[in-house]
């Protein structure tokens, strides 16, 4: 079994929820099954005592040397996004993305891995709050400021807080497939699937009234009847609303489209069947409700930048 190094930044202030979440997600005890086993350890760009934001200590004896044998580096949200990183931390995370390593900033972490010009001519993204900051003061990146988690090239960012959980499944979902990721998600007990462009916030989330509670409901039976010709008119008389409420109540819930949800969710589904079974490939695309292959391999390329066949390649010899 293959061991990955994995290095989470800590520093004066950092957020123990983010550091504690890399090691929560990669090195999960069901991780094991994806064929790679999530070593994790902490640097900060000077050894010592480190005071995280619930006013715990944590000691980082070893400085920055676990970053210079780093697969994967990690920084959380940085403290202020007015204030630039220290010296030390810019030239390891350039020296660590100059020899490969995936660079990865969680919530304002964004806003490190911008000081170091790792976003540069790149597609990022930070939490929402501080998008004016962020837009200002990295004019050169392609700032995307609604969307949980972004990947370009072997650089990633993510949005705010509880977005660090998506965006490291995500990490697991690249290298091991949607299998292993669901698998890791429900040993936490989190979402398994929610893609980098969904929306980061809802500005006015379903009322909790029981006759206003439906919607999860529904969502949950459109899983199960993916391979049948969904509609939004379906799903809102599944609903018992009309089409106009349905509308609203679903772009609240969900912070999108209808029809990019359920083009999010046959691509799921299709991503395990093309894992776990040895199903012909338009069998697969007329199981998940897309019904030709080309829509499969568009919706796939759309989402995921590969082809079926490329994926099952990949990621079927983790899971058979």
């Amino acid at each position: 079994m293959s061991s990955l190094n994995v290095c989470v930044v800590a520093f004066e202030g950092v957020s123990l929820f983010h550091l504690s979440v890399p090691a929560m997600v990669l090195g999960a005890g069901d991780a094991g099954s994806s064929g790679a086993r999530y070593e994790v350890s902490y640097c900060a760009a000077q050894p010592g005592k480190v005071h995280c934001d619930q006013g715990l200590t944590i000691d980082v004896p070893d400085g920055m040397a676990p970053m210079a044998r780093a697969d994967i580096v990690i920084v959380p949200a940085w403290n202020d996004p007015v204030v630039p990183a220290p010296a030390e931390l810019i030239d390891g995370l350039r020296q660590a993305h100059a020899r490969g390593a995936l660079i990865v900033g969680l919530c304002l972490g964004a806003f490190v891995l911008g000081d170091a010009g790792l976003l540069d001519g790149r597609e990022a993204t930070t939490h929402w709050v501080a998008r004016e900051v962020f837009a200002q003061r990295f004019p050169r990146s392609h700032f995307r400021p609604d969307v949980l988690y972004v990947a370009d090239d072997n650089v990633i960012t993510s949005a705010g807080t509880v977005a660090a959980i998506d965006c490291c499944l995500h990490l697991l979902r690249q290298r091991h497939g949607a299998d292993v990721a669901n698998r890791i998600a429900r040993l936490l007990v989190t979402p398994p699937h929610r893609q980098g462009g969904q929306a980061q916030y809802i500005e006015q989330p379903v009322p909790q009234l029981p006759s206003e509670s439906r919607l999860p409901e529904v969502l949950a039976w459109a899983r199960q009847h993916l391979e049948e010709a969904l509609s939004l008119d379906a799903l809102a008389e599944v609903a018992h609303m009309s089409r106009r409420t349905f509308t609203r109540r679903f772009r609240e819930a969900t912070g999108t489209t209808f029809i990019r949800w359920l083009n999010a969710e046959r691509v799921a589904r299709a991503q395990q069947l093309l894992e776990t079974t040895e199903m012909p490939i338009e069998c697969v695309a007329s199981q998940v409700g897309f019904g030709t292959t080309l829509s499969l391999r568009q919706q796939f390329a759309a989402q995921l930048g590969t082809t079926p066949s490329a994926y099952r390649r990949t990621f079927h010899a983790v899971v058979g």
